[in-house]
């Protein structure tokens, strides 16, 4: 009874997101992704401006899917710089089938291969920690970046408060260390 009581709290720590020292910790895990195919806009701009650019480009693609009578299965952002004032994104929704791009609309492929993930829950401002949590494991797991980072959102800020949205955010990777596994 007493095992069973404690890990279902230590499940809920790491599903929830564990506070060590002050930091709170979020789940991560290196596995393998599917290569995925999907519509995607890429612009560049300063993190104050993505929330307006997010909502353009979603919308976009949203209404360019309707138009074609298909449906996304989820929404992402890739960032191929951290400049802060000048962010490099690819923003857009995977699709269950190739389909051509329109105007700004590119079809695209996701590659897939090893990721490294961790799950966050919180509000958007607060996930650069997140990120150095991340990167950190990779590290610790004996593995290096290897591509641009993405976020997958799983819920969006007009469906839940900002401390309820659920993001993973997905970072390409590569062995190093032997010994290293999926």
């Amino acid at each position: 009874m007493i095992c069973s009581r404690l890990l279902y709290v230590f499940e809920r720590l790491i599903l929830e997101g564990v506070v060590l020292g002050g930091l709170k910790m979020y789940p991560c895990e290196i596995k393998q992704q599917a290569a995925q195919q999907a519509l995607s806009i890429r612009f560049r701009a300063a993190v104050q401006d993505l929330p307006k650019h997010f909502g353009r480009v979603y919308g976009q693609i949203m209404q360019y899917l309707e138009t074609l009578g298909e449906q996304h299965t989820g929404a992402f952002a890739a960032y191929y710089n951290m400049d802060m004032q000048y962010l490099d994104v690819e923003a857009g929704c995977p699709v269950l089938k190739p389909l051509p791009g329109s105007g700004e609309i590119k079809a695209t492929v996701i590659r897939g291969g090893t990721v490294a993930v961790c799950h966050y829950t919180g509000p958007y401002d607060a996930m650069p920690p997140v990120y150095e949590q991340l990167m950190q494991f990779v590290k610790e797991q004996g593995y290096v970046i290897n591509g641009p980072a993405y976020e997958w959102y799983l819920n969006g800020p007009d469906e839940v408060p900002p401390e309820q949205l659920k993001t993973d955010i997905v970072l390409p990777v590569m062995v190093i260390k032997e010994g290293a596994t999926v």
